[in-house]
């Protein structure tokens, strides 16, 4: 399985062969260009997981190039390291400011740039899992995060966060108003962890209305008390005054408009310290089933939207 697809932009053929053979070796898979627009055309037909890109380029300037990749939507996530003969301050000050994401002078050491490269990748794949909205880690990290707590021995408390009639919010005030609702429930879970939790304790957003609490805290229900009282206390000001007035909002249907409760925040939790666990879904079932009971491990506010009968 290859560790990643680069593309290098490079005019002088010994160098651009060296590096395909060299990079090649270490597992990846390595494309050459030789000119700046070859170089565009290859990353429009496959997205590259990174680009080795030579500033002096016989049709226009790496830094051309780079401007046109930060521009497209498409390519301005993809990694660029730029390769040169250049070694000035302005030269590098030019490409950091166009949004390249590091810089190696010619002649280069070979291991260095290695090391450069595998770093890039791996800082891009762990920003692509981070969700653009709450800024938190999804499923793939939150997994790599439980697997090594499996492995340990210290106590821990799964927690089960969803937020209950979320889609219908979204639906009555639109797309903004929601996305401003997971930003303040981002913010909201790190400020109560800070509050009451430990500095081990860790935060996830697996989905679009669930979020994940993994606490090391000794009293685990005293969080989840103070995360659902905030929650429901602060969460009316993304309603209207007259739905905070009036305790609820409308929501059109086809048999005419339906009362629909203001949102809630309803918990699940499982813990190391009544079960052994055997892999990640056992431990995301139970705290689902147990958030669906409505048990929470704190207050045991009652679940009763029906949309949280699926689990991430």
């Amino acid at each position: 399985m290859s560790k990643g697809r680069i593309l290098v932009v490079e005019d002088e053929v010994d160098i651009s062969n060296m590096l395909k053979i060299y990079f090649g070796a270490q597992g990846y898979t390595v494309e050459v260009a030789g000119r700046g627009g070859d170089a565009l055309t290859a990353t429009k037909k496959q997205l590259p997981s990174l680009i080795v890109l030579d500033i002096n380029l016989p049709d226009m300037s790496g830094y051309d190039v780079c401007r046109s990749l930060r521009t497209t939507t498409r390519t301005r996530h993809i990694p660029i390291i730029f390769l040169t003969q250049k070694d000035d301050r302005s030269d590098k000050i030019i490409g950091l400011e166009l949004g390249a994401d590091d810089y190696v002078t010619k002649p280069f050491d070979i291991e260095e740039l290695k090391l450069r490269v595998q770093n890039a990748i791996t800082a891009a794949d762990r920003v692509a899992k981070i969700d653009p909205i709450s800024n938190l880690p999804t499923g793939s990290l939150i997994e790599e995060h439980l697997r090594g707590l499996m492995r340990g021995n210290k106590d821990w408390v799964y927690i089960d966060v969803k937020l209950m009639f979320f889609d219908m919010f979204a639906e009555v005030y639109g797309w903004a108003a929601a996305d401003e609702v997971i930003r303040f429930t981002a913010l909201l879970l790190g400020e109560m962890v800070e509050q009451v939790g430990t500095p081990d304790d860790y935060i996830g957003h697996p989905g679009r209305d669930n979020f994940v609490v993994i606490t090391h805290a000794a009293d685990s229900g005293r969080l989840i008390d103070r995360l659902k009282d905030r929650f429901a206390s602060d969460v009316k000001q993304h309603y209207s005054f007259i739905d905070r007035e009036r305790g609820y909002m409308l929501v059109p249907g086809a048999g005419g408009e339906a009362q629909v409760e203001l949102m809630s925040m309803a918990t699940g939790t499982v813990s190391t310290r009544t079960h052994q666990f055997s892999d990640i879904r056992e431990i995301t079932e139970l705290a689902a089933e147990d958030r669906r009971r409505g048990s929470g491990g704190g207050t045991g506010r009652q679940d009763t939207d029906a949309s949280i009968l699926t689990s991430w």
